[in-house]
């Protein structure tokens, strides 16, 4: 005997990879956080390209060989250019989030100062930001109630 199913929404190939978030005020503030993370991500993996001092100062500290700059940098403009494309931008954000956990761990390791270890975490909150601002699945599936 066939089981009816109701209520089944067809899904459309058309339809746009996230959906805008409410006001354009909410729009434009997560497209400026996410383009903030993006831009600061893309420079910090052309430093573990380009390899300056102070970056090699900072792996030594650390107890990283310089010799994984190159590929640290290209695991990190994968995750990057993952978050970039709006298609694919909630994998980057959950790759950049474990990139992120992985340098507080370091940074706690090495004994570093406090804005150190926890400028990863507010990169991290500023990612899912963006994505949360400018796409409304997100905030649907992660809303934010007030107290009160």
């Amino acid at each position: 005997m066939p089981i009816a199913v109701t209520n089944v929404r067809p899904v459309s190939v058309a339809e746009p990879a996230s959906k805008p978030a409410g006001s354009r005020a909410r729009l434009w503030t997560g497209r400026a956080f996410s383009t903030l993370v993006v831009l600061f991500m893309l420079l910090d993996a052309a430093g573990k390209f380009a390899m300056p001092a102070p970056v090699i100062d900072a792996f030594r500290r650390l107890g990283f060989p310089v010799s994984l700059g190159p590929s640290l940098g290209v695991l990190l403009l994968v995750c990057t250019l993952a978050y970039a494309i709006p298609r694919t931008a909630v994998l980057g954000a959950l790759l950049l989030t474990g990139f992120f956990g992985g340098a507080v761990a370091i940074q706690m390791r090495a004994g570093s100062t406090l804005f150190e270890t926890i400028f990863p975490i507010l990169l991290g909150v500023v990612t899912w930001a963006g994505i949360y601002l400018r796409d409304s699945r997100l905030a649907n599936l992660l809303p934010v109630r007030c107290l009160g």
